[in-house]
């Protein structure tokens, strides 16, 4: 019995001896991972990733999506709704940028009259009737108004002064025109929204401020009380 017993315990002692040396040795987790990143940096690992540029246009469109989603969850019938609101506000810029033109850094009220040099209501109206003939009307109604200003200064309808707005001019021109006043604020608000304004003139507008031009040109000024009682 003893013997028997002897051998059977010897057997269980081999078996738990052979079972040990087959349980696998573990590695720490810390050095592993650190094992681990230094492989995957090696370059053969990333021959194939996105550049920087690639990357940032993905988290742009990332950005836009989650955007879009965001604003088609909160508008009313989702994103059929976020299009229609869309295309509701294109139309109206679209309708307001035709309606009032380009904008302009320079009010119309600060525009000057003249931005050259001196020249003579002649050499105004030579200029106005060379654009005139290839059709560019805003450079022929600027020239023909500048000629209207420049004639009333050389019949001393009007002082000579630097810095002089269109709608000083017309002002002042029709103080002694008072049969033109109307028609000459006409012309500086025509002149200003062609200039600072950001609109186009057409034929009909030049032809208007050139029969004003001749009109002008015709007509006696009224003289005021002194000047009257000189002249008689």
């Amino acid at each position: 019995m003893s013997t028997a017993g002897g051998r059977t315990a010897a057997g269980l002692w081999a078996r738990a001896g052979d079972d040990v040396g087959d349980v696998p040795v573990d590695t720490p987790r810390v050095p592993a991972r650190e094992a681990a990143e230094r492989e995957l940096s090696k370059p053969m690992y990333h021959e194939n990733d996105p550049s920087f540029l690639e990357r940032a246009i993905d988290r742009f469109w990332e950005w836009v999506n989650d955007l879009f989603s965001a604003a088609s969850g909160a508008t009313p019938g989702g994103a059929v709704g976020l299009v229609v609101v869309v295309v509701l506000v294109v139309l109206l810029a679209a309708g307001l940028w035709l309606r009032l033109g380009t904008p302009q850094r320079t009010p119309p009220s600060e525009g000057t009259l003249f931005d050259e040099g001196p020249r003579s209501a002649a050499e105004h109206r030579t200029a106005a009737e060379a654009h005139a003939a290839a059709h560019r009307w805003n450079q022929a109604v600027q020239e023909r108004m500048r000629a209207v200003v420049r004639s009333l200064e050389e019949r001393a309808l009007l002082d000579p002064r630097p810095g002089r707005t269109a709608d000083e001019a017309a002002a002042e021109a029709g103080q002694s025109l008072p049969g033109h006043a109307d028609r000459l604020r006409a012309a500086a608000r025509g002149f200003d929204d062609v200039t600072y304004g950001g609109r186009t003139a057409d034929e009909q507008a030049y032809q208007r401020l050139s029969e004003l031009d001749s009109d002008v040109e015709r007509t006696k000024p009224l003289l005021s009380g002194a000047a009257q009682g000189a002249a008689e």
